[in-house]
């Protein structure tokens, strides 16, 4: 190689330039038409030294001929993952076209439609769908730096900055502001909360979080923490009743939940965190009430040593009849080729989903809101994001946002927070959930500005058509208020 060739630099990546592509649509909400704008557009993140780092795709609606725009709530919406795009919330729930797959028990055949989305929140704000970096058409400039985006406090940091500049590009600083988060999603929002507070000086009207998970160890069992066997157990029960493996003497779901919830807490609690402390007694009493709550076998339980793991649930509860029950949503059984094996192979909620919402959305963004690119839609991909970085938040302990969210709300004293689950939810359980906020240690006078609903459907709570329906009408009065 020549002298002059060793010594010429690198060239460095130049960011595609920005796209934005509006449309013009009408959607029926509620019995009236509310006329909108669709813009698909992509935003190029810039470090504060204006090195541009990130081109991330979002897609926005707002409606027309509601008056002075600074007066409406906009609110900035987002999946989880970490690896999701904003597929799933944008075209199942708050958008004003969504993809209505009905109440049906295994996928439908393709190819799929969209349908105008009566239970749309556009009526009641304006919305910004974000794909954080890696996911949908976000990439980062420079393929080896994707990495810089993958982590707790890198993602908050990028997603806050893409809001304050969208939010200022808009002339929007003046309108109510919301996020919307489901799953990871939930911790995205938590931990932004206190981030555009800290950093933008941006104070946000409402966060609503769907399927929330902002502290891990409520999730994620291991030896030395027991907590989640006591707060999955509800959800246990909820996905037994379902499939029909109690007894029928329980009638009505919400008796048996706040049974489950007190026994949890209870008697369960204690032989768990008492160890051999615990009298034999008092274990074979608690294995047979499990037994009788999860619809498992006590010579099983008693080899899980009162322990049920979520994905041996998975696999445990319908193993006689070769089906597994899914994560994200217990309602939906899956083909199990290996009977004997500790784990699902698939999750069958998900396969529900992913073939429907990815054929739609490519379709969508393509015929409707006229953004065409070469580029792959990542709808979900976890392995692209791995690993992801905890940082300080997660390092020798579980992550926690919830303390985040706590003093984001003691600063903002106006602050808001709507906490939707599902009770047939086994990524993120409802009483996990509840418990994080039973726990937050919230001033009275902020406390009463959370408001809770559960919903007889999984993670994705849209999924059940009554469970839209009422999350519409729970998310009306939330705005409203």
């Amino acid at each position: 190689m020549a002298e002059d060739e060793e010594k010429k630099p690198a060239t460095k990546a130049e960011p595609p330039a920005e796209r934005s592509e509006t449309t013009d649509h009408q959607v029926a909400i509620g019995g009236r038409k509310i006329a909108y704008t669709a813009t698909a557009a992509t935003t190029t993140l810039n470090a504060e030294d204006g090195t541009p780092r990130a081109s991330i795709f979002t897609v926005s609606y707002t409606a027309t001929g509601k008056g002075d725009p600074t007066r409406r709530p906009i609110t900035y919406a987002f999946n989880g993952g970490p690896g999701s795009s904003s597929i799933w919330l944008h075209l199942g729930v708050l958008g004003p076209k969504r993809i209505a797959l009905g109440d049906q028990a295994t996928p439908p055949a393709p190819p799929y439609r969209l349908t105008d989305n009566a239970e749309s929140i556009l009526d009641l704000t304006d919305l910004v769908f974000i794909d954080p970096v890696s996911t949908g058409w976000s990439r980062a400039v420079e393929k080896d730096k994707a990495k810089e985006f993958h982590g707790l406090k890198e993602d908050t940091e990028a997603v806050g900055d893409l809001i304050r500049l969208l939010t200022s590009r808009a002339g929007r600083w003046s309108s109510p502001k919301f996020l919307a988060g489901e799953s990871y999603g939930t911790t995205r929002a938590a931990s932004l909360s206190g981030y555009l507070q800290d950093r933008h000086g941006m104070y946000l009207n409402g966060i609503v979080l769907l399927s929330a998970i902002l502290l891990f160890g409520t999730a994620r069992p291991a030896r030395g923490n027991d907590l989640p066997y006591l707060l999955y157990l509800p959800s246990y029960a909820a996905t037994a009743w379902f499939h029909g493996r109690l007894a029928k003497t329980f009638k009505s779901i919400d008796k048996l939940l706040a049974e489950v919830e007190e026994f949890a807490v209870g008697e369960y609690a204690s032989v768990l965190l008492r160890g051999p402390r615990a009298t034999r007694a008092e274990k074979d009493a608690v294995r047979s009430r499990l037994a009788v709550y999860t619809g498992l076998s006590e010579s099983y339980l008693e080899s899980t040593d009162l322990r049920i793991a979520p994905h041996r649930f998975f696999k445990e509860l319908m193993r006689d009849q070769r089906r597994s029950v899914g994560r994200l949503d217990s309602r939906f059984l899956g083909i199990d080729p290996d009977a004997a094996g500790e784990s699902d192979t698939y999750d069958p909620a998900y396969g529900m989903i992913q073939g429907a919402y990815t054929a739609a959305l490519n379709a969508y963004l393509h015929d409707d809101l006229k953004f065409d690119t070469d580029l792959l839609y990542e709808a979900l991909r976890g392995e692209a994001v791995r690993p992801w970085k905890w940082g300080e938040a997660g390092e020798n302990q579980y992550v926690d946002v919830a303390s985040t969210l706590a003093q984001a709300m003691s600063v903002n004293r106006s602050l808001r927070v709507f906490l939707g689950s599902g009770i047939y939810d086994l990524a993120t359980p409802y009483m996990a959930a509840e418990w994080t906020f039973d726990h937050m240690r919230l001033d009275p006078e902020v406390a009463g500005n959370v408001v809770r609903k559960r919903y007889q459907a999984g993670h994705m709570m849209y999924l059940h058509e009554p469970s839209i329906r009422q999350l519409k009408k729970d998310l009306e009065a939330f705005y409203r208020a």
